[in-house]
């Protein structure tokens, strides 16, 4: 007999309610959210016809990886969507259960896509990550805070270098406002060491997988910002085109559509913030890349603010990795020299061991390059498809394409030419 099951999941209890394929109410109780009373819960209640449903929450995956095993189907729906659908006057524990389980058997509950092993891995890595550099910020925002309310001018621009540091460790302070500084200094260097801890087992993981890596050719996009990107969306089958996933991480503007009128507002911050602030630090670094990316990041700075350019271009970051992801192929406009810096970085910071530099060795085009760090190839300028050539007439940017193509090429500086001064 088919059943229906909804679960009601708290930190410390978990509220069931089992239906049948009519909608009758079998049986209900509750059992405690613990490792050992789930699997218990599963072996003796469970059956393996069942369909089992449970709104996404701080536990959820836990509670997933323990039922599975036991139930034909198993739902995370998605919390939001779900109260929109079944807002009750009455709300309790049970109402909640039996309100998944019915939704569930009659396929109209909103659900979420489950992470695969891998996946659900670097999201926890990466929410580590963001935990970390959320409580630096918070300590040296705390520090500063200090210092500006004692008055103090420090002797560097930057509080943060080692002579910052020293310059804090000697200042001379009332007992209880050294004793403050002191632990604050001492927690900034804990929080320091295990953000470095973070970074080895993250550059380790870029190491091994290719996907990662062909995210790091983006430019802007280090490995932690591609180990970010990645566990943020998962599996790329589930997205329909790059406009999706970059939806899907709230990177797309919020519309407000009633009869004629038609409001398009902010970006709709759904997904992770964090992947969020990730792409967009990655794309300050665009504002003098030569490619097509730095073209449009500074025609959209230009006609609009620095800041809409900002988002813009981090929405088109998601659509071009997508493709890449999709057709399994490198960026096709990054910069060789830049390439073979950053994956030489990434092999010592997780092997701990340099790769030889032939300072001899004539200078390679990209595809050469790509091909020595062990990545697919990139198509060629002139496998490009017709309009992304146009693209690229259009924008004055096939010279410097078939420049980075070529191998012994000579690339140009990134940097702004001094203008001459005009004489007489």
């Amino acid at each position: 007999m088919t059943r229906y099951i909804g679960l009601d999941v708290h930190k410390r209890f978990v509220e069931y309610c089992i239906l049948d394929a009519a909608g009758k109410k079998l049986s209900r109780g509750q059992v405690a959210c613990v490792r050992t009373t789930l699997e218990a819960f599963a072996k003796k209640v469970l059956q393996r016809t069942d369909h089992v449903a449970l709104e996404a929450s701080t536990n959820t995956w836990s509670v997933v990886a323990i039922l599975r095993p036991h139930v034909v189907r198993l739902v995370v729906s998605n919390p939001l969507r779900t109260k929109a659908i079944a807002e009750a006057k009455i709300k309790t524990d049970k109402v909640d259960a039996e309100v998944l389980g019915q939704l569930l058997r009659c396929d109209y509950l909103p659900s979420v896509w489950q992470p695969d092993h891998d996946t659900e891995q670097l999201r926890r890595l990466t929410t580590q990550h963001a935990t970390l550099m959320t409580e630096r910020s918070r300590i040296k925002n705390r520090i500063q805070s200090r210092i500006a309310r004692l008055l103090l001018v420090p002797p560097c621009k930057i509080l943060w270098t080692k002579a910052g540091h020293l310059w804090l460790r000697e200042l001379s302070l009332p007992v209880d406002e050294r004793l403050s500084l002191d632990g604050d200094l001492r927690m900034l260097a804990a929080t320091e060491h295990e953000l470095a801890a973070i970074d080895q087992l993250t550059a380790v993981t870029a190491h091994r997988d290719v996907q990662i890596q062909l995210l790091m050719t983006l430019p802007g996009v280090n490995f932690v910002g591609a180990v970010g990107l990645l566990a943020a969306l998962g599996d790329i089958n589930r997205f329909k085109d790059g406009d999706h996933a970059a939806a899907y991480l709230g990177l797309t503007p919020s519309t407000h559509q009633s009869g004629k009128r038609c409001f398009h507002g902010h970006i709709t911050k759904a997904g992770s913030s964090h992947t969020r602030w990730l792409l967009t630090q990655g794309v300050q670094h665009l504002a003098r890349h030569p490619g097509p990316l730095g073209v449009f990041f500074r025609r959209l700075a230009k006609r609009r603010n620095r800041n809409v350019a900002i988002v813009a271009t981090a929405r088109k970051l998601v659509t071009i990795a997508f493709l890449m992801l999709k057709h399994q192929e490198p960026y096709r406009y990054a910069k060789p020299e830049l390439m073979r810096t950053k994956f030489r970085d990434l092999h010592y910071q997780a092997t701990g061991k340099r790769l030889p530099i032939q300072r001899t060795q004539r200078p390679r085009g990209l595809a050469e390059i790509y091909r020595s760090i062990g990545l697919p190839d990139t198509a060629a300028p002139a496998e490009l498809p017709k309009g992304e050539r146009a693209m690229l007439e259009k924008r004055k940017l096939t010279g410097w394409v078939d420049e980075i193509h070529q191998p012994g090429h000579s690339i140009r500086s990134t940097r702004s030419a001094p203008k001459k001064k005009s004489v007489g």
